[in-house]
């Protein structure tokens, strides 16, 4: 059995978004719902944040300083001192509307994806954020847009949609210099799975890792497709994992700790918490920074 530790009791309302930095070798990671990015840094114990004035769905380092954050409404930059410059909003005509999960590609495009904050409906799409902040929409027509994510040599890009009638991770080929995206397929249908797909990420061999959200796993693909591992973990609500560490085997997650089954509360009293986990042999990435 592979043993899970919370090394953060953060109690997030909405724990996601967690990003390794291999520089300062700290955790960066966000509580969606408290409007707040956290950098949490493990040989210290020491976990700080500065708030926002809207919802963080997800962000990314930048080669400058600082970050490229994807609000509820919109791209922007934010500095050391937590000041926001305001890029773009792709979808100001759909105020309904917010952020959700992004990551980098290896040229340092930063890609992300909206979902409705009301009913769920296929009204949310997937963007890319180029380094010049030129901006254009990727998919259209999902709903709780999730899972993305590059293979090690970038020409395969993987993202889902979590909305329980959907359960999809699908895979796309990519052409790492120009961008460009084509043969969209589904790589994993979750439907025969405990959790939805939620966050994603790929190791160093090339497998996909998913957040299983509602079903108390984590769970690794094959390059194939697969089913190669299934982890247990002691909350319900894992979001999305990021490998850490010197050597990038560490695995940590972060979790949900509002919402959660009736009944189910004594069973996971670190729900919210940052968890990290080894799974032997298996190691990251270090992540792209935007190259804006």
């Amino acid at each position: 059995m592979i043993q899970v530790d919370c090394v953060l009791d953060a109690k997030a309302l909405l724990g996601e978004a967690p990003l390794w930095c291999e520089r300062e070798q700290v955790l960066w990671w966000a509580d969606i719902e408290a409007r707040a990015l956290h950098r949490f840094d493990p040989a210290t114990g020491r976990d700080t944040s500065v708030v926002l004035p809207q919802r963080l769905g997800c962000f990314a380092l930048r080669e400058t300083g600082g970050f490229v954050v994807a609000l509820e409404h919109g791209f922007y930059f934010l500095d050391a001192a937590g000041a926001l410059t305001t890029i773009v909003d792709p979808e100001a005509d759909r105020p309904g509307n917010r952020f959700n999960d992004g990551t980098t590609d290896p040229a340092g495009r930063f890609v992300a994806g909206t979902m409705p904050m009301g009913p769920r409906e296929p009204v949310g799409a997937l963007y890319r954020l180029w380094p010049d902040t030129r901006c254009e929409q990727l998919y259209d027509r999902l709903t709780v847009t999730n899972g993305c994510a590059f293979s090690p040599d970038g020409r395969l890009f993987y993202f889902s949609d979590s909305e329980a009638s959907v359960r999809t991770i699908w895979a796309c080929d990519h052409d790492v210099a120009s961008g460009a995206l084509s043969n969209r397929r589904v790589f994993v249908d979750t439907h025969g799975l405990a959790g939805r797909p939620d966050g994603g990420a790929v190791d160093a061999d090339g497998c996909y890792w998913m957040a299983g959200v509602g079903g108390w796993q984590l769970v690794r693909f094959t390059p194939d497709g697969a089913v190669d591992l299934i982890v247990d973990v002691p909350v319900e609500k894992p979001t999305k994992v990021a490998f850490g560490g010197r050597s990038l085997d560490l695995l940590y997650f972060t979790s949900i700790g509002s919402g959660l089954t009736a009944g189910s509360e004594a069973r996971q009293p670190q729900a919210g918490g940052i968890f990290a986990t080894r799974v032997p042999g298996v190691r990251g990435l270090v992540q792209p920074r935007f190259a804006g």
